[in-house]
C-alpha cells in the first residue's frame, strides 16, 4: 500500500464474485477467479485509479460461518477482518442467484458493528431485466441501497464508481514521482519468495513484517494469489512477494493451483532478487534445481534460503549442508546461503540484508582499467584455446549492461568458444568484482576487422600476383 491512497476493502461470503471484481476494477487478471468456493485466502493488494481517484484495493478471503470451519478457515476470516479494520470503505458483495442467505446476514452484522462505511454489492445479476427485484430482498441487511452489477459482463458498475468516489476521504497527495520513474538505486527492492510447498514461504514474509500478513500453515498450497506486501529495513523500501509452492506439473491436480504456480513463475520473473527457499530438513531436490535455473536464466539476483535450521542445529554443520546444496545447485554456485528459522525469527532479517547487496552488485559498473588488468590476466595466465586452427585472441573487453551484468569480449574469433573457457573467464570476472550475481559474458569481433581481414587479403592477392609476374 502506498501513503495517501484511500484502501478499499471488498469483503463477502465464498464464490460470491470478490476477485471478478477486484480484478474488474484493477483491470486486470492479478487475482485467481475460479468457479469454486475458497479460491482466494490472503489479502491481495493492489494500487489502482477509479474515476482518476488513485485507491488502494484489497481483496479477500470469503467469510465462512464458524460451524463450518475447515482448518483454513479461520485464518481466512481473520485476513478479512484485518481489511476491514484498516480499510476506508467496504465492498460488501453478495450473489443475486442464491438470494440472502445466513452467512451474508452474518457478514451484514459482522459490518454493521464495525463502523465503517459500506456499499453493497448485489453481483451476479447478468443483464436480468428483474435485476431491481432480485436485490430488493438484500434491503433487509440495513446496508443502504444494494447496486446490482455483473462484474463479469461489467454491468452497474459504473453507477457503482459513480457512488462510490464521494464516500472516499480525501487523503494525502501522491509524490509526483512514480516508482518506475525512480533511479534503480532508490526504488523498492522486489523481493520474490519462491519453493516447494510447505517449506516456510509466509512464515518468513510474516517474520520480516511482524505480523500475520499471509496465512502460514502447515497445510501445502495454502497460498495461491502472490502476495505484495511492503517492509523498510535499514532505510531501504522492500516489496515482498509470498508465492504459491511450485511442484512438479505431474503433481499439480487441480486447475487452480495451476493458476497459482504460474503467479509464482511470473513473480520471480518480475522480481530484482528471488529467494530460494530450502527445508533443512530434506535435501535440495530436482525441484529446487529447476527454480534456481529460472531465477538465473532470467537474470535475477538469488538468495538461497535455508529455512528450519533450528530442527537440524547440533545435527548438522553449515558448511557441509552448504557445501551439498552448491554441488547439488553447481550452476548457481555463486548465489549466497543464509540459515534461517523463520518460526523462531534466527537471521530472518538476514534475508533482507543478503538481498540488498546482491539487488545492489546487479547495478555494479566495472572500472576500464580494472577490465584491462582482466584481459591481460586471462590472456598471459591462462592458455587460450584454439577454435578451428587458429588460436583465440582477446583484444579488450567492455561492461555492455547491468541487471544481469553483461560484458563484452572483444576477440579474433567470436564462434565457437569453448563453454570451459567462458566459465572460467566468468569464475574470475566473479572473483576480481567478487560478484554473487547473474553474469552474460558475449565474445564480439572487434570493430572493423571485417575491413581489415579483406585488406589483409588483397594485399596476399597482390603479393602473388607479383610473385606469379617475376
Amino acid at each position: 500500500m502506498r501513503k495517501g491512497r484511500p484502501l478499499i476493502a471488498i469483503v463477502g461470503r465464498p464464490n460470491v464474485g470478490k476477485s471478478t471484481i477486484f480484478n474488474r476494477m484493477i483491470r486486470s487478471k492479478r487475482a485467481i477467479v475460479e468457479d469454486q468456493p475458497g479460491v482466494t485466502r490472503d489479502r491481495h493488494y493492489a494500487d489502482c485509479e477509479l474515476n482518476n481517484v488513485p485507491v488502494t484495493l484489497v481483496d479477500t478471503g470469503g467469510f465462512v460461518p464458524d460451524n463450518k470451519e475447515s482448518p483454513l478457515s479461520r485464518y481466512i476470516r481473520q485476513q478479512a477482518q484485518a481489511a476491514v479494520e484498516e480499510c476506508d470503505l467496504v465492498l460488501f458483495v453478495v450473489d443475486a442467484r442464491t438470494g440472502p442467505t445466513s452467512e451474508d446476514q452474518d457478514v451484514a452484522n459482522y459490518l454493521r458493528k464495525s463502523s465503517k462505511p459500506v456499499m453493497l454489492l448485489v453481483n451476479k445479476t447478468d443483464g436480468r431485466r428483474d435485476a431491481e427485484e432480485m436485490v430488493a430482498d438484500f434491503h433487509k441487511f440495513g446496508l443502504g441501497r444494494p447496486f446490482p452489477v455483473s462484474a463479469e459482463h461489467n454491468e452497474g458498475m459504473i453507477e457503482v464508481l459513480e457512488d462510490l468516489i464521494p464516500r472516499l476521504p480525501e487523503g494525502e497527495p501522491l509524490p509526483e514521482e512514480s516508482l518506475e520513474e525512480l533511479p534503480d538505486a532508490d526504488r523498492p527492492v522486489r523481493v520474490a519468495i519462491v519453493g516447494r510447498p510447505n517449506v516456510g514461504k509466509s512464515t518468513l514474509v510474516n517474520a520480516l513484517l511482524g505480523e500475520e500478513r499471509v496465512i502460514s500453515s502447515p497445510i501445502a498450497g495454502t497460498t495461491r494469489d502472490p502476495i505484495d506486501s511492503e517492509v523498510e529495513f535499514k532505510g531501504r523500501k522492500f516489496i515482498l512477494t509470498d508465492t504459491a509452492g511450485i511442484r512438479r506439473k505431474s503433481t499439480i491436480t487441480q486447475r487452480v493451483e495451476g493458476f497459482s504456480v504460474l503467479g509464482a513463475l511470473r513473480a520471480a520473473e518480475d522480481a530484482d532478487v528471488v529467494v530460494l527457499m530450502i527445508d533443512a530438513t530434506e535435501p535440495a531436490v530436482d525441484q529446487d534445481r529447476k527454480i534456481a535455473h529460472l531465477a538465473e536464466s532470467k537474470g535475477r539476483g538469488l538468495v538461497i534460503c535455508v529455512n528450519k535450521w533450528d530442527l537440524v542445529k547440533g545435527t548438522k554443520k553449515e558448511e557441509d549442508f552448504r557445501a551439498e546444496v552448491k554441488w547439488y545447485l553447481d550452476w548457481v554456485d555463486w548465489a549466497p546461503m543464509v540459515f534461517v528459522s523463520a518460526q523462531t525469527g534466527e537471521k530472518v532479517k538476514k534475508v533482507l540484508e543478503i538481498a540488498l547487496e546482491v539487488f545492489q552488485q546487479q547495478y555494479f559498473r566495472a572500472a576500464t582499467p580494472q577490465l584491462n588488468k582482466l584481459v591481460a590476466h586471462v590472456t598471459t595466465e591462462h592458455s587460450l584455446p584454439v577454435i578451428k586452427g587458429r588460436q583465440l585472441k582477446i583484444y579488450y573487453s567492455a561492461q555492455v549492461a547491468t541487471a544481469p551484468l553483461a560484458f563484452t569480449m572483444m576477440v579474433n574469433q567470436p564462434k565457437g568458444v569453448p563453454d570451459r573457457y567462458e566459465r572460467y573467464v566468468i569464475n574470475y570476472l566473479r572473483k576480481v568484482f567478487r560478484l554473487k550475481v547473474p553474469i552474460r559474458l558475449f565474445w564480439r569481433e572487434r570493430p572493423g576487422q571485417k575491413k581489415r581481414a579483406e585488406a589483409a587479403q588483397r594485399f596476399r592477392a597482390r603479393e602473388k600476383s607479383k610473385q606469379r609476374a617475376r
